[in-house]
């Protein structure tokens, strides 16, 4: 799919792609892999790239306080009546400017954002995801942990980068930037056939539809990467 496809849904589709996400991770691995990677109760954390709130949802029980930021309004508009608002802020802002005091959190969290950059920004990729790695150190205080969720390819059960622009993101985070990997199935579990190929089509285009139909799969397996370390 093309970048401007995802610029439209995140422009202006945030509703259909909340539903897409709340059916993704229907086995529940994703909260134990951050806790893994460094999450625990009663933490103050800064999310990066909050789209429609789904992480920040999976976070809110044990988290003390999150602030969670989106470039688009239009999925920040769609995340806030889900949170818990004693507990979670959310608001617009882009990932390298993010309104928050130097080490207020004790971690940071970035769900599938940065990676985008890779195509939005063929030519210099690098110092647009550098800026946002800044960012949330900046934010983070020293000892307090950086996370990173990103794809690891949608309709297989083997991890592996789905492209080699990522490919070549996620070797630098882990080669310059220390960050250490690792690989769940976040697998997406539709509530029939035709939920599956409407959602399938509406994100990730008719080439993988059409191989979900043919299959016949109500559950979409995907892989994701964890990448985490130490501020």
């Amino acid at each position: 799919m093309t970048q401007d496809h995802f610029r439209e849904i995140y422009a202006h589709r945030a509703a259909d792609y909340d539903l897409l996400v709340q059916r993704e991770d229907t086995d529940g691995n994703l909260l134990p892999a951050l806790r893994a990677a460094g999450l625990s109760d009663g933490m103050r954390i800064v999310e990066f790239g909050a789209g429609t709130g789904r992480v920040t949802r999976l976070m809110q029980p044990r988290a003390k306080q999150i602030v969670a930021f989106d470039q688009s309004h239009h999925m920040v508009e769609q995340a806030v009546p889900t949170l818990d608002a004693s507990k979670v802020v959310c608001a617009t802002a882009v990932n390298n400017a993010i309104p928050v005091r130097a080490g207020w959190a004790d971690a940071s969290v970035a769900g599938w954002s940065f990676g985008h950059a890779t195509g939005w920004y063929p030519d210099h990729w690098r110092d647009e995801i550098g800026s946002a790695l800044a960012e949330m150190r900046r934010v983070t205080r020293p000892g307090g942990t950086l996370i990173i969720l990103e794809t690891l390819g949608t309709g297989s059960t083997s991890p592996a980068p789905p492209n080699t622009a990522l490919a070549a993101y996620y070797d630098w985070i882990e080669v310059d930037h220390g960050f250490v990997r690792q690989a769940i199935r976040t697998d997406y579990l539709f509530t029939d056939s035709q939920e599956s190929d409407y959602l399938i089509r509406f994100f990730f285009g008719d080439e993988l539809a059409d191989r979900a139909a043919q299959n016949g799969w109500v559950r979409l397996p995907e892989c994701t990467g964890i990448w985490s370390r130490t501020n």
